[in-house]
């Protein structure tokens, strides 16, 4: 894979987790945050997924590496959906609780 390809996945992968925890910043003490792992899921879909297909359909991603990139980036959603529906109480820092 070109060195240019690697560094713009890398720029995307980044990009995907920036917003993972940005969504995840989001979660309220209640709970019911799931629908922000779909919001993750539509920003994926509409900025990363045709991105990744382009790179394919212009030979710099083999089929399976555009595959596999993608499960990674979806693979995020769902991580970020069990973390808000188990609500892990460790990523709640002292600076979130407190007054």
């Amino acid at each position: 894979m070109e060195r240019n390809v690697v560094i713009e996945l890398q720029t995307l992968e980044r990009m995907v987790l920036n917003w993972k925890s940005n969504y995840l910043s989001m979660r309220t003490p209640e709970g019911g945050d799931e629908f922000l792992a779909e919001d993750l899921r539509e920003e994926i879909t509409t900025h990363v997924a045709p991105f990744i297909r382009r790179l394919h359909e212009e030979g710099h991603l083999s089929l399976s590496e555009a595959h596999g990139f993608l499960e990674g980036c979806y693979g995020h959603v769902e991580d970020l959906r069990k973390l808000l529906i188990e609500g892990d109480e460790e990523l709640w820092s002292i600076e979130d609780i407190a007054p």
